[in-house]
């Protein structure tokens, strides 16, 4: 085995908590007030010295098609020596891509054959280690990326040939493809893997579930004698780089290709190691795409499942919104009515119901990495401009949910192409070793911060009540907004404050209508304050029946603006 001084066997791992070490408890911030950083570690900067164009306009990422689809370079003391950029944006998560040994072809990271050593491309378990102590002293969470549905394309069928899911057929196991992989030695083991070759259809069942992801090679996730060695191999795993990294939570791949008993059960076994450490908020997220009712199966106390040991376990504490994402990005950029907008915060609120206290709070995001079923990929700066940018990730930050960046979108990056690798462009040049593009000078970044500093400021952007606002030309008849450019306006109300977030999606004419507020917390005489987008302060104003308070608001082509009631 490659790195043979490590562990290599479940058995050689050791969880008692490290000597000497005091784990990372967070103090009282909630999962729900973080603004998360997502990186991919081979994109985001390697070891060189180097420094981006001091200027404040956009800028596009790094890497041509041949170059993307390869090792870039990037590593984990890259990422270290860089996080003031990350801090200063205002983000207080940092998700990572897998940081696990991969297979040879894998840049992502999703490929893993070694689950007890960092990829030596993207540095070492003591550059990680380094990374998570740095952040804290920064007051940053750490977020690994994990895949539980299945592992790198360790083995082959027979002949090394492509084999597709067919009626739930089970093809014969040929060889491993090294000798010493995977890592640990209990994976080695072809009973443990379904065996049933690729996925077809990624929304038939049992396919999605039993089948490979490409070549990628599936485990048994059911109640098998099997699943359940695979969930307690992968319990220990994941304890173990907590143990070893104080890492603070897991995002989960692939969630809806695994049963909610397996999701279920490794989220509270390894939720229990970690409050033997101390950590009382470790945070668990998973990537879901599907119809929003299958949530509940996933998250939280609803996800209690009652098995032989009578023994009730808690799932995810949240889900990557990927409905709010096919929808915002078109209503920010002004070519989509925001009726689906409005419709997707009533689902939230009705399908809250069943997932726990927090169940409105999903990962709320604009930009991906990976963008399944679309045609064309293509990050959201592609067909953006900077204000539509910078007020799509402060809808995010204003708005109900966890909000999450996808990194170079503070910098307008615009990949686009028929494969994910054109929406993962590098942050450093590949051809200039003295260049980068963290530049903390371009405009976007900045307003971005200046929006992360008002919500870590506001209570109520991170906790209050979100309702969609109605608006009006004339002060009398007032309706939700029907039209592709048009004046989009929310509130947060946290008791007695409440907020107002604004944003014109015209991108050529001003905009100028009413907009309803609380009549019990703005009476007539009282006042909204501008805290982002404008200077000054509107008055309260009754319509003449005296029963509807408004606000009057007039605002640029492309205008981002938010009111407080609080002086």
């Amino acid at each position: 085995m490659s790195g043979s001084n490590t562990v290599n066997s479940i058995f050689d791992i050791d969880l008692s908590p490290k000597p000497g070490k005091t784990y990372w408890a967070d103090g009282n911030r909630e999962w729900r007030e973080e603004f998360i950083y997502f990186l991919l570690i081979d994109r985001f900067h390697d070891d060189l010295e180097r420094a981006p164009e001091d200027k404040p306009n956009r800028q596009t990422g790094f890497g041509n098609a041949d170059q993307l689809q390869r090792i870039c370079g990037g590593t984990l003391s890259g990422i270290t020596r860089h996080l003031d950029y990350i801090r200063d944006l205002g983000c207080t998560a940092l998700w990572l891509s897998p940081v696990f040994q991969n297979n040879a072809f894998s840049y992502h990271g999703y490929a893993v054959e070694n689950y007890l050593e960092v990829d030596q491309r993207f540095g070492t378990k003591k550059d990680l280690e380094d990374l998570v102590e740095k952040a804290h002293s920064y007051d940053i969470k750490v977020f690994l990326d994990i895949v539980l549905h299945h592992s790198g394309d360790n083995w082959t069928y027979p002949g090394d040939e492509k084999y597709y899911y067919y009626q739930g057929a089970v093809f014969p196991f040929e060889s491993w493809r090294s000798q010493d992989l995977p890592v640990p030695i209990e994976l080695r083991n072809p009973e443990l893997y379904w065996r049933k070759g690729q996925i077809r259809n990624f929304d038939a069942y049992p396919e999605t579930r039993e089948g490979d992801f490409e070549n990628l090679k599936s485990y048994k996730n059911d109640a098998s004698p099997e699943a359940l060695l695979v969930q307690q191999i992968l319990t220990k795993i994941h304890c173990y780089w907590i143990r070893e990294t104080d890492v603070d939570g897991f995002r989960i791949d692939a969630v809806k290709h695994m049963g909610e008993e397996t999701v279920s059960q490794f989220c509270s076994h390894v939720r229990e190691y970690a409050y033997k450490l101390g950590k009382r908020n470790f945070f668990f997220f998973g990537e879901f795409v599907g119809p929003e009712e299958m949530y509940n199966r996933y998250i939280g106390p609803k996800t209690s499942v009652v098995i032989e040991d009578k023994a009730i376990y808690f799932g995810l504490n949240s889900v990557l919104d990927f409905p709010l994402y096919h929808i915002l990005a078109d209503v920010i950029r002004g070519v989509s009515k925001p009726q689906k907008l409005v419709e997707r915060y009533e689902s939230l609120r009705q399908g809250a119901m069943g997932r726990g206290e927090f169940g409105e709070f999903l990962v709320t995001f604009i930009d991906n990495h990976d963008q399944l079923g679309q045609l064309i990929k293509r990050r959201f700066g592609k067909e953006a401009s900077e204000n539509q940018i910078i007020a799509g990730i402060g809808f995010l930050l204003c708005a109900l949910g966890t909000p999450c960046i996808y990194y170079g979108t503070e910098q307008g990056f615009d990949g686009s192409g028929e494969k994910d690798f054109n929406v993962r462009e590098a942050m450093f040049s590949l051809e200039d070793p003295k260049v980068n593009a963290l530049n903390k000078s371009c405009r976007i970044y900045q307003q971005i911060a200046a929006l992360a500093k008002l919500r870590k400021g506001n209570a109520a952007l991170r906790f209050g009540r979100m309702y969609m606002r109605k608006l009006s030309v004339d002060g009398k008849d007032f309706m939700l907004p029907t039209f592709e450019k048009c004046l989009l306006a929310f509130s947060r109300v946290l008791y007695d404050e409440e907020i107002v977030v604004a944003y014109n999606s015209s991108q050529d004419e001003n905009d100028e209508e009413y907009v309803r507020v609380d009549p019990l917390l703005n009476p007539q005489g009282s006042s909204l304050r501008f805290i982002y987008g404008q200077q000054g302060s509107v008055n309260v104003l009754l319509n003449e029946e005296g029963n509807k308070h408004f606000i009057k608001l007039k605002l640029e082509p492309g205008q981002f603006v938010v009111l407080t009631n609080k002086s």
